[in-house]
C-alpha cells in the first residue's frame, strides 16, 4: 500500500486555550483530490492552519504527516519545501513587492532549501511565461504589486500561478471560491484542474457545492463541531446542498 499523502491523526488544535480541533482523522492519498465541507465555525480554516504551521494554532495532540514524513516541528517555509502550499481565502496585499519578484524569491527560496541552483532570470522568465499561457494569466497582472489592487479573480489566479511555478506535492485550498462571481470561478476552477496529477494531492476547503461542480472531489469529508463526521464520494456534496449541515450534526463522535 503506497504511502498517503497526507495524514492527520486524531488532532487536537487549540486557539488561546479554547479546543477548536476535537480529534481530526484524514488521509488523502497521492493523486487524489478531497473536499471539505462545514458550516462557519465548525474548525475547517483552523485545520487548513494548522497543517500550514500558523502562529497561535497550538497542536495538544496529534499528528500531521506529508508524505509520510510528520511536520508539526516544522517551521512553515520548511513545510513549503516540503511540499506544502496553503491557499489563503483572502490572499494578502504586499504593497510595494512586485509579484514577479516575489515569484521568483520564493522560488529560488524553495530550490535553496533542496540544495538546488537558484533559477537564473532567463529560466525564471521562461518559467513564468510557460505556466502563464497555460492558465491564461494577465502578463500585465504581473508587473504590478502583489495583490494591491487585483479583483477577487485575479488574487486567486495569481495563487493558481504560483502552485503551478512552486509544484507543490499537497495543495490545501482554503475557501479558493470566496468572493469569485461566476466566469472567475470557472477560471480558477479550470487551472486548479490543470495542475491535478498522480504525485499531487489536493484538500479544498468550502461551504458550497458549486465549487465542487468545478473542481470534481474524489472525496468529501463533512466538518462538525472539530472533527470529520461523515465521508464519502461527490454525491455527499450534493445531499450537503440539498438538505444542509444539521441532519450530520447528529453524527459527531460517531465517525
Amino acid at each position: 500500500m503506497s504511502t498517503p499523502m497526507l495524514e492527520i491523526r486524531d488532532l487536537h488544535v487549540a486557539i488561546e486555550e479554547k479546543e477548536i480541533l476535537k480529534g481530526v482523522n484524514l488521509t488523502v492519498p497521492a493523486g487524489e483530490v478531497h473536499a471539505i465541507m462545514g458550516r462557519n465555525g465548525s474548525g475547517k480554516s483552523t485545520l487548513s492552519y494548522a497543517i500550514a504551521g500558523r502562529a497561535g494554532y497550538d497542536i495538544t495532540s496529534g499528528d500531521v504527516l506529508l508524505d509520510g514524513k510528520s511536520i508539526l516541528e516544522m517551521a512553515p517555509d520548511e513545510r513549503a519545501a516540503e511540499g506544502l502550499f496553503l491557499a489563503f481565502q483572502y490572499p494578502i496585499e504586499i504593497p510595494g513587492v512586485a509579484t514577479m519578484t516575489f515569484l521568483k524569491a520564493a522560488m529560488n527560496a524553495q530550490r535553496k532549501s533542496r540544495g538546488e541552483e537558484e533559477m537564473t532570470t532567463p529560466e525564471f522568465m521562461k518559467a513564468v511565461r510557460v505556466a502563464s499561457d497555460d492558465l491564461s494569466i494577465n502578463k500585465d497582472m504581473l508587473k504590478r504589486a502583489l495583490n494591491v489592487g487585483f479583483s477577487g479573480g485575479e488574487k486567486k489566479r495569481a495563487e493558481v500561478l504560483q502552485m503551478a511555478l512552486l509544484e507543490p506535492k499537497m495543495c490545501v485550498m482554503d475557501e479558493t471560491d470566496s468572493g469569485l462571481d461566476i466566469d472567475a470561478l470557472q477560471v480558477v476552477s479550470e487551472g486548479v484542474n490543470r495542475l491535478r496529477g498522480p504525485k499531487r494531492s489536493m484538500l479544498i476547503i468550502t461551504h458550497y457545492q458549486r465549487l465542487l461542480n468545478h473542481i470534481v472531489p474524489d472525496r468529501v469529508h463533512v466538518f462538525s463541531d472539530g472533527q470529520v463526521v461523515e465521508s464519502g464520494g461527490k454525491d455527499l456534496a450534493l445531499e450537503l446542498e440539498a438538505k444542509g449541515y444539521a441532519n450530520f450534526d447528529s453524527a459527531k463522535g460517531a465517525a
